[in-house]
């Protein structure tokens, strides 16, 4: 009985380096391709430079209008009150809109500005281009391979944020 423990022991530890392993071998990439988005995009697009968190910050509201500052924070890991001064800062750039919630005056709803979302529609048409430039440096096989990994990496992102929120 011991032995087998012992065997099944072994093997979860093999299941566990083997998961390393591959965590280690993701990371870089998808870091890099990370760097990518956050300091490439903007210059591209011919709009305004905006540091990596206000750029998070707008891009989360942008896919979640009518959050709450509360929301943002925890969600995207930061302190209140840095998400708060975030926020006032794009709320001055004409880039985000505060609004009473109307079944609770005491919360605050964010949305994005026209502005913003001109803006963003520029940036995300500026990465497809970049990135429409680098898959046709790839052969078939490879782009193949990369569309097929949508999926995984939607559920890992999932499952990533899943584990944050824990």
């Amino acid at each position: 009985m011991s032995e087998k423990r012992n065997a099944r022991t072994e093997a979860e530890h093999e299941t566990d380096r083997e998961l390393c392993r591959q965590a280690r071998e993701l990371t870089s990439p998808l870091y890099a391709l990370s760097r990518v988005l956050r300091f490439q995009g903007m210059d591209e697009a011919g709009l305004w430079r905006l540091p990596p968190s206000e750029l998070e910050l707008l891009r989360y509201v942008h896919a979640e209008p009518g959050t709450t500052v509360g929301v943002l924070a925890r969600e995207l890991g930061l302190h209140a009150s840095n998400a708060s001064a975030t926020v006032r800062g794009l709320v001055n750039q004409g880039l985000l809109e505060r609004e009473k919630d109307p079944n609770d005056g005491r919360v605050v709803r964010l949305r994005p500005t026209l502005k913003a979302d001109q803006g963003m529609a520029l940036i995300e048409n500026a990465w497809s281009e970049m990135f429409a430039d680098a898959l046709a440096l790839l052969g078939d096989e490879q782009r193949t391979a990369l569309a097929a990994s949508v999926p995984a990496l939607e559920a890992l992102a999932a499952a990533l944020k899943e584990r944050r929120t824990r």
